[in-house]
């Protein structure tokens, strides 16, 4: 029998890239010195193919003169910053728009270009090529990595592999070699875009500087079918790096989130939100765009464990303005799902510079989407702004073109009751993303998605949500349409995309005399409507004495002594576990101090 060894995992994978249209070199053969030598350092410190490059950059740039072709290799080749994550940021903005470069017109001028790095509309005018065993040297350091993916004569992606059959040697061996790498011979890493552990059983998918819990699984190789069958180093080669996919992947569906002060991160869209982006600007261009349909419905099967779904939507028409709903479980980054659609969107040639409303219920909800957005700009290609008011509403929205702008669905209500909201703009290519896209507040008949219509009657909806939309609810579906994608608590679960939920049935009766009760107006919702949220919760607070209610005595003496009991022997999560748990505040304290 044939015994189990890395060299076969190699040998599948290069095979996988070989037939996706990959050329496949053996390090050692083109070292310098070699009969088909493509390196000119013998001491391995070159880490770009350097004939290769030049050689993209001609063929991409015909109108650009040597002088501008050599002034890109050389900011290319020389760019430098303070840290590894920082260059590669500076790298995949050259990667992605382009280098920025000066030559002298004939009459003396200086002219501004941009020369590409890569042909993102035809995968074949790149060169693609596979190297197994090229070495790498840097300071006292000599490493050897698996196989790196050029891409136009740059490394864009490192793969390294283990032996399942080893003990010693498994998936987050190859992960922790990764990373070892990184700190050793970190010039490989400039330009790339995508790190690959596996052991040709499983295998995960990453970015520089991203920890353990951020290399995911990729289930997929469509996005519509089925792939269980297949080993996961086999449905990651296929489904990440055939080359249309991978150069859609680089360019969209990266990001660098800025938070400021020096801190900085580098995150990849999981396959979830991969497909289900590129499902729904296909069904933004057919709500939006009237006879522009890129694909007709049709049906697919669940996967047995869990739910994955990524399709056009059941029952939309062209030019219905219905998006579709995507149905992504909480924390599997559904915040970033939303930026990484805003930006394909807005980079999109038939939405003709669009404008982008993110459209969320309550204050600090909006603030969050908000940050997220702000920290993911280079997706956007502009800043985006929020509204403060109803005025200043309608001016960001009153715009011929362009803009990202962030409001809470309050703000669309007229001045006064029972009036129509003005219109603010007839134009097509206005897409509203609402946050939470299930709840009540969106009802198109009494609602605000009514005056939203009225607002921006052509405008195209599509909702994201963390929670499943009931069958009944049929003010969602009449707003935003069926669910475009489905990622649910199970399946991420099984990505380790989200931890697993424990329900223990409780139950804490409330005191709520009958002395009590009419403090609590019937007609809340009534008179409090058009109101911010966060001030309708200071009202309620007040009116209602629900603080009162929820804390007293009795009932906090209850609580406190069954989580004693849970703390002693019962279920708990580690401390490290992210979770959400709101509380009144003076009852939640009155509990801590039990």
């Amino acid at each position: 029998m044939a015994v189990f060894t890395e060299s076969i995992v190699e040998e599948a994978a290069l095979g996988w890239l070989a037939d996706l249209g990959y050329a496949v070199l053996h390090g050692p053969d083109i070292a310098a010195g070699e009969p088909n030598a493509e390196r000119n350092d013998s001491g391995y410190r070159d880490v770009i193919l350097e004939n290769r490059c030049r050689q993209a950059l001609a063929r991409l740039n015909p109108d650009l003169p040597s002088e501008a072709l050599e002034d890109a290799y050389r900011k290319l080749s020389k760019a430098d910053a303070p840290s590894l994550l920082e260059r590669n940021r500076t790298l995949h903005r050259m990667l992605v728009d382009g280098v920025n470069v000066e030559y002298r017109r004939p009459d003396g001028s200086i002219a501004g270009a941009q020369a590409r790095l890569i042909d993102f509309g035809d995968p074949d005018n790149n060169d693609w090529l596979a190297i197994n065993q090229f070495t790498v040297a840097e300071g006292q350091n000599v490493r050897r990595p698996d196989v790196i993916l050029f891409l136009n004569g740059l490394p864009l992606v490192v793969i390294e592999l283990k032996n399942a059959a080893s003990e010693n040697a498994d998936v987050w061996s190859a992960f922790a070699q990764l990373q070892t790498y990184q700190l050793q011979i970190p010039a490989v890493f400039a330009t790339n875009a995508v790190l690959i552990a596996s052991d040709g059983v499983q295998a995960r998918i990453g970015v520089l500087r991203a920890g353990k819990e951020w290399f995911k699984p990729w289930r997929t190789i469509t996005g519509r079918d089925d792939a269980s069958k297949l080993s996961e180093l086999q449905v990651m080669l296929e489904g990440v790096f055939e080359k249309n996919r991978f150069l859609d992947l680089v360019r969209h569906f990266i990001v660098f989130e800025d938070e400021g002060a020096g801190k900085l991160s580098k995150k990849i869209a999981g396959y979830h939100q991969f497909h289900a982006v590129n499902v729904a600007v296909e069904e933004t261009l057919r709500a939006a765009i009237p006879m522009q349909s890129w694909h007709k419905a049709q049906g697919f099967s669940d996967k047995e464990q869990g739910r994955y779904d990524a399709r056009p939507m059941a029952g939309g028409e062209e030019g219905d303005r219905r998006v579709g709903v995507v149905w992504h479980t909480q924390g599997s980054g559904k915040s970033l799902t939303m930026a990484f659609y805003a930006g394909r969107v807005i980079l999109h040639p038939a939405m003709e510079n669009p404008t982008i409303v993110v459209l969320t219920d309550r204050n600090d909800l909006d603030d969050q989407l908000f940050g997220t957005f702000a920290r993911c700009r280079d997706l956007l290609r502009q800043p985006p702004v929020q509204a403060t008011d109803r005025a200043d509403l309608r001016a960001k929205l009153s715009v011929a073109s362009g803009g990202v702008v962030f409001t809470t669905i309050q703000k669309f209500l007229p001045e006064e009751k029972g009036d129509r909201h003005p219109v603010l703009s007839e134009r097509r290519n206005i897409v509203v993303i609402a946050d939470e896209a299930h709840r009540s507040q969106y009802d198109f008949i009494d609602g605000f998605a009514r005056h939203m219509r009225d607002a921006l009657p052509k405008a195209s909806f599509i909702g994201f949500t963390g929670t499943p939309i009931e069958k009944a609810d049929a003010n969602t579906r009449a707003v935003f349409g069926d669910y475009i994608s489905v990622y649910d608590i199970q399946r991420a679960v099984i990505d380790g995309a989200t931890v697993p939920i424990y329900y223990e049935s409780r139950l804490a009766k409330l005191e709520l005399k009958a002395s009590e009760r009419p403090k609590i107006d019937p007609k809340f919702e009534e008179v409090t409507e058009g109101e911010e949220v966060d001030r309708k919760e200071k009202l309620k607070s007040k009116w209602a004495q629900l603080e009162v209610v929820v804390g007293a005595e009795s009932r906090i003496k209850l609580v406190a002594i069954r989580h004693g009991r849970q703390g002693d022997g019962g279920h708990h999560e580690p401390p490290d576990r992210r979770c959400a748990l709101q509380r009144v505040r003076r009852a939640a304290a009155a509990m801590a101090r039990r």
